[in-house]
């Protein structure tokens, strides 16, 4: 070392040597002579350095025997300062507090006065008892800490008043249930609320008089009704008069919170009583219906209490418009309609997280417990593409669902509400015969979705005063409760009599706000004021420009081919430092080409040109399904992955939404592993936005019947029943490959018999030309009907089904296309076969390979509504033809042939013949068997070509 600088500045004497040198040192320490010579001169100039006291004369000292001389001494608890036994006891009996009061709120709920029948004692929860804790009657009134609670601004409280707030703020007539959420944030805002009010509602006079007054026209419509429509369904709420104060408060508090539309969707029991007393409808509109006179203009119309309503009602915090959703009866379904709806709304509004428009869904107590579409519904509510912001879900709990005879059989859950801690959403439940206790959680459970975005439950325990409906006699299996419920005055009864004792109201009061509502009701006068007439909302959705419009009417979907051409050349365009997978890399390559004319277009570029092309022109395009980006069978790949991204939630990128710089929005999700809830919110989209092309595409076609319901009650008839129209298009991937009984047919025959009065539009393209015209006519035409699209598999890569981009620049989507092949002379042609898609280039490749040209071929590309013009257009070709032959690969007694067959009759000559070709019946819809599968195929393609016809025939 050449001097003490630099010794002192060595790296040697850091890092990992560290520990070495220490060692070193502390031997010097000990013995100076232990230790090398040139490590005991650095040493020996070490200590005529200043020590940590500043004195040079200070010596340091060996550190070993210091530190372990405090480690004996910790051992032996050396450095405790004596406690007193009675602090000991008090610190000890401080833990055993914090236990209680997480046990209230944990298990309070459990102990809560909810029922208004009272029909059970309450159950015995030990741990809410502080003799569970070993504390006494003596411990009552001791002081402890009062930390981690809300109930004073305090430090301290005795043990009695803590009890006491305890049981005030979770065991009166609200129970809360929110221990389970994993937020902490969200727990605390529960507590705190709770807490720092003890569970009771600070309402003015005026506010109760509000309150009374509405149980009081709750009440009044439901026993006016039944006097004056003797027996007639209306799914009566006595009992549950409390959901219209709730409602109530919804409305104004949503107001209050700058939520400016509400979407409610709710079931029977109440909604007429919604309709009249929140909303504003016209009681004399109501009892025309009760009457029997209904709106014109609808083919088939629905019972009073399926109807929607919307209204502009004037609120304490400004106008809200409000919805009610047209619903069936099948109950919860309507969920993620409204979910849907609410979604599109808050997309024309860019309101992101929810703060201006407010879905609200009623449920019965045994529905929300029983059907797997709230389940669905609720996996949705924090997803990106299907996420509202938080829904206020309100449970009308009559504590009896239908007409269960036994609790044991009504669910496996303690609580109607317990599948909503799937998403940790809380619960408040109140007990109906408190209503300032139901306006106060409704105003609690809607804050805390307006903060945290999440959904929230109210759970109003009353009970049904009627039978399921008003000819039901619910003793004849529940004796019991229906005692309980004769003695019950009402819940209007006990709270005017409470406002009457607390000197709120002379005493006949109560009494007079029943005559005057009666006379409105004789009167047939509107009991809402003000609702707005005039208010006009700028985000409304205006269908008049789709009223009127018929299937028929033309469009033109052709596109330049510069305009091709160019946006062919935008979406085949990768950002710089992004790589593609080696196959979408040839995949958009191709693309490129076909946009150039030089390689032809198939469906997969079909279906981008005619997005690309949509959003350029302003139409906003929504695509949902599972694995509907890539698309299951990697046609698709409307986004893209970057191969080496470093996060999971980077490095996607998605063509069609950089088309242009003022182009509409575009927007593709892979969905929840879910057919019913899924199609339904893209329905209830799609119903409150006319200008956006809403598609929703199955995985496989087999498995849109999980939606079924969805499809019966809303697509196809909707319109019919409601007067809802809508524009959805369904893509479910269909065709007979040998893949089985579940991966092979969409139930064609289902659609097709759901098809009058023009409701849907069912197609089968063939080709890339005929998927970009159908998908461009669904938004240019202005006509908006569901479109149902059999979409293709083997096709999607079948080079015989690709079209020259021509086709696209010059022409239009053909309902019915002709024989293609020249050589096939009409003169000449003996039969003709008719079919719908993929089954045509196997009867191509047949007939080519049999070397037929007595054989023409006609496919039908829409199936409904059946362009009868064009087909006879096309068969008349055919004079010579004695043969009109339908060909499926379908089951017989499945696919098109049951419905299609009057179709072909009524456009044939007279002396032709019909015939079916294809596979026998069948009760499954396809073979699990290759070999079988093959063997099928061969069959019906000999039969449609046989020299001479073998089969059904049907002389016209």
């Amino acid at each position: 070392m050449s001097s003490e600088k630099e010794l002192l500045s060595n790296s040697y004497l850091f890092g990992s040597n560290a520990p070495y040198v220490e060692e070193l040192y502390e031997s010097y320490l000990d013995n100076p002579g232990s230790v090398p010579e040139q490590w005991r001169g650095y040493f020996d100039q070490l200590q005529h350095l200043p020590a940590t006291d500043g004195n040079e004369a200070t010596r340091d000292r060996a550190h070993a025997p210091i530190v372990e001389s405090f480690a004996q001494r910790a051992k032996a608890n050396a450095f405790a300062a004596p406690a007193s036994k009675n602090d000991l006891a008090v610190a000890s009996k401080q833990v055993y507090v914090q236990s209680i009061i997480a046990a209230y709120r944990s298990l309070g709920v459990r102990f809560a006065d909810l029922d208004p029948l009272k029909r059970q004692d309450r159950p015995s929860i030990p741990e809410l008892d502080p003799g569970f804790y070993g504390l006494t009657e003596a411990d009552l009134d001791q002081v402890y800490a009062a930390t981690n609670t809300y109930f004073t601004k305090a430090d301290t409280m005795t043990m009695r008043d803590m009890l006491k707030a305890l049981r005030d703020t979770y065991c009166g007539s609200i129970g809360a249930e929110f221990m389970h959420i994993s937020n902490p944030a969200a727990k605390r805002w529960i507590q705190e609320r709770l807490e720092s009010t003890l569970g009771l509602p600070a309402l003015t006079a005026d506010r109760k008089r509000h309150v009374l007054q509405q149980i009081t026209e709750a009440e009044g419509l439901e026993r006016f009704l039944h006097t004056k429509y003797v027996g007639q369904k209306r799914f009566s709420l006595e009992g549950g008069e409390s959901f219209i104060a709730s409602m109530d408060e919804v409305v104004h508090h949503a107001g209050e919170n700058g939520i400016q539309e509400i979407v409610v969707g709710m079931a029977h029991r109440g909604r007429l009583n919604m309709l009249v007393n929140i909303m504003g409808k016209m009681p004399g509109d109501l009892f025309a219906e009760f009457e029997g006179k209904h709106a014109e203009g609808l083919t088939d119309g629905d019972v009073k209490y399926h109807n929607g309503f919307s209204s502009d009602l004037s609120t304490r915090g400004g106008p809200v418009h409000l919805s009610l959703a047209f619903n069936p009866s099948h109950l919860e379904i309507v969920n993620p309609v409204v979910e849907g709806s609410v979604r599109a709304r808050q997309d024309r509004r860019n309101d992101e997280d929810g703060n201006q428009v407010l879905p609200v869904l009623v449920h019965g107590d045994a529905a929300f417990a029983g059907q797997g579409v709230v389940m669905e519904t609720l996996n949705l509510a924090q997803t990106r593409g299907y996420g509202t912001g938080g829904t206020l879900h309100i449970v009308i709990n009559n504590q009896i669902g239908f007409t269960t005879s036994d609790p044991r059989d009504t669910r496996s859950t303690l609580y109607c509400t317990d599948v909503v801690k799937m998403i940790e959403a809380p619960v408040f439940h109140v007990n109906g015969d408190d209503p300032e206790a139901v306006v106060y959680v409704t105003q609690l459970a809607l804050d805390y979705r307006m903060k945290f975005h999440h959904d929230v439950v109210v759970d109003i325990v009353c009970f049904r005063k009627l039978g399921h409906n008003e000819q039901d006699t619910p003793s004849l299996t529940q004796p019991l409760m229906y005692k309980r419920i004769g003695t019950h005055p009402g819940t209007r009864k006990v709270y005017a009599d409470k406002l009457v004792a607390q000197g709120i109201l002379a005493e006949a009061e109560p009494d007079q706000m029943v005559k005057d509502y009666r006379q409105l009701m004789e009167d047939g006068q509107r009991t809402i004021e003000p609702v707005l007439t005039d208010y006009k909302n700028k985000y409304s959705t205006d269908w008049t420009p789709f009223l009127g419009a018929k299937w028929t009417d033309q469009a033109d979907t052709a596109v330049p081919l510069t305009e091709l051409t160019r946006i062919g050349e935008r979406i085949t365009t990768l950002p710089e430092n992004f790589t593609v997978h080696t196959l979408v890399s040839k995949l958009l390559n191709d693309r490129r080409k076909m946009a150039h004319g030089e390689q032809n277009v198939d469906w997969g570029m079909g279906e981008h040109l005619a997005f690309a092309t949509l959003v350029a022109s302003g139409y906003a395009i929504r695509i949902t399904g599972q694995d509907s980006g890539r698309g299951t069978f990697t046609h698709r790949h409307a986004v893209l992955h970057d191969q080496k991204r470093e996060r999971w939630n980077d490095g996607t990128y998605i063509p069609l939404q950089n088309v242009s710089d003022s182009q509409a929005p575009f927007t593709i999700i892979d969905s929840v592993l879910s057919e019913e809830a899924v199609l339904a919110f893209e329905y209830g989209y799609s119903t409150a936005e006319p200008n956006t092309l809403t598609i929703w595409e199955a995985q496989f076609g087999d498995f849109v019947n999980g939606a079924q319901v969805v499809i019966d009650q809303f697509i196809t008839s909707g319109e019919a029943k409601w007067g809802r129209q809508c524009g959805l298009t369904l893509m479910l991937p269909h065709g007979y490959e040998g893949q089985g009984p579940e991966h092979s047919s969409a139930r064609i025959e289902r659609f097709l018999q759901l098809c009058a009065d023009n409701n849907i539009q069912a197609v089968q393209p063939t080709n890339g030309s005929q998927i970009f015209h159908v998908l461009r006519r669904q938004m240019i035409r202005p006509f908006r009907k569901p479109l149902v699209i059999f979409t293709p598999k083997s096709l999607l890569r079948n080079k015989a089904a690709t079209s020259p981009l021509s086709d696209l620049a010059t022409g239009q989507f053909l309902p019915v296309i002709g024989e293609v092949d020249e050589s096939i002379v009409a003169e000449g042609v003996k039969r003709v076969l008719v079919c719908s898609g993929k089954v045509y280039y196997d009867i191509v490749h047949a007939r080519d390979e049999a070397g037929r040209k007595d054989v023409a071929i006609l496919r039908v590309e829409q199936l409904y509504p059946f362009a009868h013009k064009a087909f006879q257009a096309e068969l008349q070709k055919y004079g010579n033809a004695k043969e009109v032959v339908w060909v499926q690969d379908e089951p017989q007694n499945q696919g098109p042939w049951f419905y299609i067959q009057h179709h072909l009759y009524e456009n044939m000559a007279d002396g032709q013949k019909l015939g079916y070709a294809g596979r026998p019946a069948s009760a499954s819809p396809a073979v699990g068997y290759l070999a079988k599968h093959q063997e099928q195929q061969r069959n019906l393609l000999e039969q449609a070509l046989a020299a001479r016809f073998k089969g059904f025939m049907l002389t016209k």
